[in-house]
């Protein structure tokens, strides 16, 4: 039957001819570039381009992706609290985001109280002598500057003082419409004073020791009722920034009342060039504003962006998409109950641990103090 031969002739051809097409295809998709074969180089750099939550989709895709991600991952790292105590030589550190505690031996800050802090450096002042230093707690790295005679209301250093174009102010308000001002530099021998005319003016509760920051090569602060001035070290003038300066609650107006015998804070921070303003009272929640055209504006959970402030009367940092902690303000104040730092959640509108014992306490005690570590910290431990 020839024609049965035929199509079994036929169906032989067409299954082979398949065959041949599918192999086909797939070779000329094998030869196809993928992602997938991409080296683990050019992965980092393409994924170093992205935002934190473009790189954590990518990191999900497969291991050697998720490899590249976490090594050029642009996430902050939150700074240290530092427990000063009040005897002995054992001092405390606390990592927050690792939940971690830590402790140093260091006797050359026997007998001495900071002033500030900054960049991973210490302003000492000895009790009984009154000498300053500048104090390294993890490389312990001392360096000795001359005393300062300005019995100050606030003090501040620019950058570290290894840096080469460190430079220290102190200031007093002597006088209505006088404020005393002192600076120095590491290698100095002595602190520059003077009177300069310009009035400041200092709450009981406010600008006290860390409310300076330096930032665009002017040191900041804030007066009494929140306004925003700055010194210029170069021409040692002072002068005062003309913005709407939004009243706060807590300080004025027809409630404020209700806050009288409450604790008071007023903080200042920056980040890049923007100026933050944080109020404190008691167990209330937090105030934040945001300076923009030169306007103070309260600001709420979304319009953080994933920042984090970490006040102090030393020094205020802040940090932005640190895991678990964004949108939060952190205090210098750990429980350890629970190992955990005091934070306000703008997020969840509560403190964590709850805010039924933060009546009775200071959430920015003096003794403690935030501090930046080093990349290998663990390494001084």
């Amino acid at each position: 039957m020839p024609g049965q031969k035929q199509r079994i002739y036929s169906s032989n051809v067409d299954v082979k001819g398949f065959s041949f097409l599918e192999s086909k295809k797939q070779s000329k998709e094998e030869e196809k570039p993928s992602f997938a074969d991409l080296t683990l180089c050019l992965l980092e750099v393409i994924i170093s381009q992205l935002d934190l939550k473009d790189n954590i989709r990518a990191s999900a895709v497969c291991k050697t992706w998720r490899e590249a991600g976490l090594y050029v991952r642009k996430v902050d790292k939150p700074p240290w609290l530092m427990y000063l105590p009040k005897r002995g030589n054992l001092f405390e550190l606390y990592d927050p985001l690792q939940q971690k505690l830590y402790t140093l031996n260091l006797p050359e800050l026997a007998k001495s109280t900071v002033c500030y802090s900054r960049d991973g450096w210490l302003l000492m002042r000895k009790t009984i002598s009154s000498e300053m230093f500048f104090f390294n707690p993890f490389t312990r790295k001392l360096i000795n500057l001359p005393k300062c005679a300005l019995s100050y209301d606030a003090i501040a250093f620019s950058c570290a003082p290894t840096s080469g174009t460190c430079v220290l102010l102190a200031f007093k308000h002597v006088a209505y419409g006088i404020t005393a001002t002192s600076t120095c530099h590491p290698e100095a021998t002595e602190w520059v004073t003077e009177d300069l005319h310009f009035h400041l003016h200092f709450g009981s509760d406010t600008l006290k020791h860390s409310n300076v920051v330096y930032a665009k090569r002017h040191f900041y602060c804030l007066d009494g009722q929140g306004r925003l001035y700055y010194f210029d070290p170069s021409s040692r003038e002072w002068h005062f920034i003309y913005e709407y300066n939004q009243p706060c609650p807590y300080i004025s107006g027809r409630l404020s009342y209700r806050y009288e015998r409450k604790k008071k804070r007023i903080l200042l921070a920056v980040r890049k060039g923007v100026f933050f303003k944080i109020y404190t009272c008691g167990g209330e929640k937090p105030i934040v504003y945001k300076l923009e055209d030169d306007k103070w504006e309260e600001i709420n959970s979304t319009m953080l962006d994933g920042l984090t402030i970490f006040t102090g009367l030393h020094f205020s940092e802040m940090r932005v998409n640190l895991p678990w902690m964004r949108n939060s303000v952190y205090f210098p104040r750990l429980r350890f109950n629970v190992k955990r730092c005091v934070s306000y959640s703008f997020d969840e509108e509560r403190y964590y641990p709850r805010k039924q014992w933060q009546e009775q306490e200071d959430l920015c005690p003096l003794e403690n103090l935030w501090i930046r570590p080093p990349k290998k910290a663990l390494d001084y431990m």
